[in-house]
């Protein structure tokens, strides 16, 4: 299929993990994961207040669109420079702006920003624990994605010191 050459997988990359191949199939492992995972709420933690309750809807609401904003503003932004391997495509260029320069990987933070607001909505401890995960899977993909993006665009340092990595001016 073109689409997946255009992205960069090749036989060759499969084989040998060359361009993050392996992180994108655990991805899509820890992804169904947290799907098909049974929401277990700890019997001491549940919630009584109504107002509580309404509270928990409202930051899980907060969340949702946040992930919404940060997935569907970091596709646009990206455009053709596109790609679900952590390796950047051949032609692609650098993006620094639009939710670019909020957030150098707006993707994994929205993804985290939906699992998180599943995580609170269904008041879910395993939830919590994938949420956990995912946050550190995608730091470790980010992390490799950038020493990547170091080596092809030499301003890529500059704009680490600028930009927070996953989480909008805290990491």
């Amino acid at each position: 299929m073109k689409i997946l050459t255009d992205w960069g997988f090749t036989r060759e990359g499969w084989r040998n993990n060359s361009h993050g191949e392996y992180l994108v199939l655990l991805q899509g492992v820890l992804l169904v994961g947290f799907i098909i995972l049974p929401v277990y709420q700890l019997p001491e933690f549940k919630i009584q207040s109504t107002q509580l309750l309404n509270l928990t809807w409202i930051l899980a609401s907060i969340l949702s669109l946040s992930a919404l904003i940060l997935i569907i503003k970091g596709l646009i932004d990206l455009g053709k420079n596109l790609t679900p391997l952590p390796y950047p495509i051949g032609n692609g260029e650098l993006i620094q702006t639009g939710i670019y320069g909020i957030v150098r990987h707006p993707l994994y933070s929205g993804i985290i920003s939906a699992a998180l607001a599943w995580t609170i909505f269904q008041f879910s401890f395993s939830h919590l624990i994938a949420t956990a995960i995912l946050l550190i899977f995608f730091d470790i993909k980010a992390n490799r994605e950038e020493t990547w993006l170091t080596e092809k665009y030499p301003e890529y340092a500059e704009y680490r010191q600028k930009v927070k990595k996953l989480i909008p001016a805290i990491y």
